[in-house]
């Protein structure tokens, strides 16, 4: 719980500073590896709903998402059949955008339909976290080759607004890559959570 966690004074990469909502999701989550399928479907969710958003935008939001969209349960998102008379769109409390919402919807059906959705997701960096070695925020890249391929994958599926730049996100917050800075306190533990034999790359 937030309620409970404190702020303590470490370094960590600079845009977990701005907010305590973004610390305490940069410091508990961000690049933790996460294989669970529901847990997955939720990140790129959140990964989607972000775009032309803050990410303090999404995390003010995650709690009433989580309810309004079944614990983001790709199975009862489903079957969801009219977004219009969901309630979605006159709640304050969620990213009011239809194109968005129907994506999600589009984008359970598909997930449901994947036999392995963590073994697929995964296999863009062949089941291994990268481990890269930033010293400086603007060295961290937005897009990848596995970004790409992955983008190129759903998009051919049927998957929707989730293209190579949104992809990446999802990649770095599912911790399929570290890309916490090695000066940030999370990098030597993200790095000892993730898979043994992980590579790495020299920011």
């Amino acid at each position: 719980m937030i309620g409970e966690w404190t702020l303590e004074s470490r370094l960590r990469c600079g845009w977990a500073n701005s907010e305590v909502l973004c610390t305490h999701y940069h410091d508990t989550e961000w690049g933790v590896p996460t294989r669970e399928p529901k847990a997955l479907f939720e990140r790129l969710t959140l990964e989607s709903m972000q775009a032309g958003l803050s990410w303090l935008t999404v995390l003010n939001k995650r709690e009433t998402m989580r309810h309004a969209f079944f614990d983001f349960d790709p199975k009862s998102l489903a079957e969801v059949v009219d977004v219009e008379g969901s309630g979605w769109l006159e709640d304050r409390g969620l990213i009011r955008h239809r194109g968005k919402l129907n994506a999600m919807v589009i984008n359970a059906r598909l997930f449901n339909q994947i036999t392995e959705p963590a073994q697929f997701l995964w296999s863009f960096v062949e089941h291994t976290s990268i481990q890269n070695n930033w010293r400086k925020g603007p060295e961290v890249p937005v897009t990848t080759e596995h970004s790409i391929e992955m983008a190129k994958a759903l998009k051919k599926i049927g998957f929707k607004f989730l293209g190579p730049t949104t992809c990446y996100a999802f990649m770095q917050s599912a911790g399929m890559v570290n890309d916490h800075l090695v000066s940030c306190f999370r990098h030597a533990e993200v790095n000892f959570a993730s898979n043994p034999g992980s590579v790495g790359r020299e920011g």
